[in-house]
């Protein structure tokens, strides 16, 4: 009869540990889709379940209450999980707790409501679309986290403030059409892009698009000020602080606007309004495929099957911020080419915060920094997975790289809004 209650007892004792238990998503080399793993913890978030970030354990993982619906899920996804005991996973938290352990537990609340700065309608020519494509929505839409479009028209009608996350997809914020002028001013989609930019900046009110693009960053830099979270990649980085730094002057070649540039903008630039760069020219050659010295794409010396970049190392307890943007199951990350590729360091102001670098060329790849309130990244290059993207090449089949590094990097952006505003403060 002993025996009998006993065996009861233990019995209920595993039912109520195996009631109470947790979902670990491992995203160490053990996981089979990095990047579904972070559209399966906005997939709980939205379903008003907290979930944890562990910030340095087995490459970042994720961890939430365990249910057979997210269980199904999961192996729909084809997303790596392990079940835990409860007792197990307050095992875990209190391995991270350990001060001399460089690990944290981040608490994720709610589902970052997302945008995507981009034209709302393709340059459609003879069945042709844009002749791009944008490796934040190209994730978004693999790791099933949704999001809406907006453009300049959105933005100066201030609906920027619906939104917690906003990524600047491949654009010139300098009025210059992303100085593609010379290789393809001939082609139907660069001469459709030119006259869509133009009656979107006359119904807008503006005579010049750069005015209307110039007014767009002003409104993004008060949506950041006032506690949004900016992320931009390729030319939308160096063409906003370019922006910024030439208000009121005129950088735009004729063909590009109708009229001479200012021969004096180059001494008139004002670097005390832009995020990252300073000190830095303008390219004079109105027909170069560059907007200025920032960018080391054009100049740069690197082997392809040598170009990587190195992430920093940051005290998950104290520095909390660079580390949720830097989680990843290897410190080293496969260059990319983009329009504007790198960030020359010597153009970097000294507050900026260099996640990411390739050292032995001088330049940084990855770069943060919090505005008021907010904060802002910038990614240089155009697709982690597509080393040198030309126009009109295909996209990125992210089914052939579920595990990449360096789109991991753009998701931790995605998921960084989410994390306990106490805790995410720089």
């Amino acid at each position: 009869m002993a025996r009998r209650i006993l065996f009861l007892g233990l019995f209920f004792l595993m039912m109520s540990q195996l009631q109470a238990a947790y979902m670990l998503i491992p995203m160490d080399e053990e996981q089979r889709n990095h990047l579904k793993a972070y559209g399966m913890t906005y997939f709980i978030l939205e379903n008003d379940i907290e979930a944890w970030w562990l910030l340095n354990y087995r490459g970042g993982s994720f961890a939430f209450p365990h249910s057979r619906v997210f269980e199904r899920e999961c192996l729909t996804r084809d997303i790596s999980f392990e079940i835990i005991p409860d007792a197990q996973f307050n095992s875990i938290l209190e391995e991270i707790s350990n001060p001399e352990i460089n690990m944290d537990a981040m608490k994720l609340e709610k589902a970052p409501k997302i945008a995507v700065y981009t034209p709302d309608v393709n340059f459609r020519t003879g069945g042709k679309i844009q002749p791009w494509d944008d490796a934040v929505t190209l994730v978004l839409t693999y790791a099933e986290i949704p999001y809406d479009v907006i453009y300049d028209t959105d933005v100066l009608n201030n609906k920027l403030i619906e939104y917690d996350w906003l990524h600047l997809h491949h654009e010139d914020f300098t009025g210059q059409y992303g100085r593609f002028y010379r290789g393809y001013h001939n082609q139907p989609w660069y001469r459709e892009m030119v006259r869509y930019q133009e009656s979107l900046a006359a119904e807008n009110g503006f005579a010049k698009v750069s005015q209307l693009k110039l007014s767009v960053v002003k409104q993004i830099r008060e949506y950041v000020f006032g506690g949004g979270f900016m992320f931009a990649m390729c030319s939308a980085t160096d063409s906003y602080d370019i922006a910024l730094a030439a208000e009121g002057l005129d950088i735009c070649a004729p063909m590009y606007d109708g009229d001479p540039v200012d021969p004096t903008a180059q001494q008139k630039l004002d670097f005390t309004r832009t995020f990252a760069f300073e000190n830095f020219s303008l390219t004079r050659d109105p027909l170069e495929y560059e907007f200025s010295s920032i960018d080391s794409g054009t100049k740069r010396n690197v082997n392809p099957k040598q170009d990587y970049f190195t992430l920093f190392d940051f005290s998950a307890k104290w520095d909390p911020v660079p580390t949720m943007l830097t989680q990843n199951h290897t410190r080293t990350v496969k260059g990319f080419m983009g329009q504007t590729t790198a960030f020359y360091n010597r153009y970097l102001k000294s507050d900026v915060l260099i996640l990411g670098e390739n050292k032995p060329s001088g330049e940084t790849r990855y770069i943060h920094n919090n505005f008021g309130q907010g904060f802002w990244t910038f990614y240089g290059g155009h697709d982690p997975e597509d080393y040198r993207h030309y126009v009109n090449d295909p996209e990125t089949d992210l089914n052939l790289h579920p595990n990449s590094p360096g789109y991991r990097l753009i998701l931790n952006n995605v998921l960084f809004p989410a994390a306990r505003k106490k805790e995410r403060k720089t």
